[in-house]
């Protein structure tokens, strides 16, 4: 399965040809300006909450590339009364088999409100279960209880999980995370975009290697295997 990084929370994944962004928030980033984000593709984009750092090039690139976005009956709702016209409402807790394969809406503790200060539902986390692998994005998060539950649903290949700390999980919660979803191979977000979220790289690969697993850190407008 091939991850592309366009930085802070916003990456696509390609599954089955479908070309899947998520948490789109590119232009409004400094770290990301090499980014061109009208050469960015995508048939479906999923929405984990509603604040800025994560909807900011939304409406944009929805109207551009025509794709499904998908997120909670709030956020949803605000993206068809911005003009986006192909939408799939979720919630937490329900599971819909797409073309590329299944995705079940998951908890994820947070806030969520939308750039005009309305109302952005329940945030969420996605467990993608599919032919070519099966993966956990948690979205904006701190640890839960609630993560014993992931390892019923689907055994993972990898999972994309905050690491910045102020906002959501830091280093050591995100291990802790890690473990209570049985996932070895760990994609971090939601760091080093501004100075809450500022974190020792290195010393955080070294915490997760003495914990007795992989943290990953992709360069911004890098794509890699996983």
């Amino acid at each position: 399965m091939k991850y592309t990084c366009y930085g802070h929370s916003c990456f696509a994944v390609e599954i089955m040809g479908k070309k899947i962004l998520f948490d789109p928030f590119i232009t409004h980033n400094e770290l990301a300006a090499k980014v061109d984000i009208n050469a960015i593709e995508a048939d479906y984009i999923f929405v984990s909450h509603g604040h800025e750092d994560h909807t900011a090039d939304l409406v944009a690139l929805a109207k551009r590339t025509n794709a499904t976005v998908v997120s909670n009956f709030e956020i949803v709702t605000w993206a068809g009364k911005q003009g986006i016209e192909k939408l799939h409402p979720m919630n937490t807790g329900g599971k819909w088999k797409f073309e590329f394969g299944t995705v079940k809406c998951v908890v994820a503790h947070h806030s969520s409100s939308l750039p005009d200060g309305t109302y952005g539902g329940n945030p969420m986390g996605f467990i993608f279960m599919t032919d070519e692998g099966n993966f956990y994005y948690a979205g904006d998060t701190a640890l839960t209880l609630d993560m014993e539950l992931i390892p019923g649903i689907s055994s993972l290949d990898f999972a994309i999980l905050p690491i910045g700390d102020n906002f959501t999980m830091g280093i050591e919660d995100a291990i802790a995370a890690a473990e209570l979803i049985e996932c070895d191979k760990i994609i971090g977000v939601h760091y080093n975009t501004f100075g809450y979220v500022k974190i020792d790289t290195n010393e955080a690969k070294m915490q997760f290697i003495d914990a007795g697993l992989e943290l990953i850190l992709p360069e911004i407008g890098s794509t890699i295997e996983v």
